[in-house]
């Protein structure tokens, strides 16, 4: 513990011959796992060799007056896609990629712009905090003294998977170790994700061993203040009632999938 609180008073004392950063602009390049299994009829071994393995993209986090808000980076994003073995188009679709989140960290308050179908909708949350850990690991990114702290998410998540033919999404357990680095330099607890939970901007997210990365690519002092704002377009609904059309949406796309000879993968 002493060597954790004197590494974190080094790094706080490192950002304030930087003069403390409060507002800018990061711009993140995310890798995803693409969590997906096809297996034959007859129950042999998953075939899929020419599905994609990892997906890329960028994101941008604006962040002042302690707050922040996240968009995709990408001004056209497309689908991913493959062939599967029996012939069937593959179409990769990220979940988040055309979300947005909005993050008041004085009211520890999220509000999310969620796209699902051809529908917007605004799912207002409270941030709840991980149970982190510093480590006491250092380590320089983009020429940010960083500190490494680690925690434990526990949850859900969908799972997509083929059996005889068919498509089948469910939840699984989810059970995520995180690992993250944070530099106090820029006391501003933005971040891609866990927002608002940290003393300081997160650079770098590995959960679960490289099934999800994030890392900063490029930090800046300047931003636009004017757009870090709540997002108002869409349907106001709670978590619970988004969760709910969600499933009842992705079912009737597994069934337009069955019919028209199509597979789509929300990841």
């Amino acid at each position: 513990m002493k060597k954790v609180i004197l590494t974190f008073s080094l790094m706080a004392a490192l950002g304030v011959t930087r003069a403390q950063q409060q507002q800018g602009r990061v711009i993140y390049e995310r890798t995803l796992q693409m969590q997906m299994q096809l297996a034959s009829a007859d129950g042999a071994a998953p075939a899929a060799p020419m599905l994609p393995r990892t997906h890329t993209d960028k994101f941008e986090v604006l962040f002042a007056n302690n707050q922040s808000l996240r968009r995709t980076k990408e001004e056209d994003v497309t689908e991913t896609l493959a062939q599967a073995d029996d012939g069937r188009e593959v179409h990769f679709m990220i979940a988040d990629v055309n979300d947005v989140r909005y993050c008041n960290f004085t009211t520890a308050t999220v509000i999310d712009q969620r796209e699902l179908g051809a529908k917007n909708y605004i799912v207002t949350d409270s941030i709840y905090p991980l149970n982190w850990k510093l480590t006491g690991n250092t380590s320089t990114i983009l020429n940010y003294p960083c500190q490494e702290a680690v925690a434990q998410r526990i949850g859900k998540r969908p799972a997509t998977r083929m059996e005889n033919g068919e498509l089948k999404t469910e939840e699984v357990a989810d059970t995520a170790n995180v690992v993250v680095w944070f530099t106090p330099a820029i006391p501003v607890s933005a971040g891609p994700e866990y927002q608002g939970q940290l003393p300081g901007l997160i650079l770098s997210i590995d959960i679960n061993n490289g099934r999800t990365k994030y890392k900063a690519v490029e930090v800046s002092e300047q931003v636009d203040v004017s757009l870090i704002k709540p997002p108002a377009k869409g349907k106001k609904v709670t978590a619970a009632a988004f969760n709910k059309e969600r499933d009842q949406i992705m079912g009737s796309w597994q069934r337009a999938s069955d019919t028209r000879g199509m597979i789509h993968i929300r990841q």
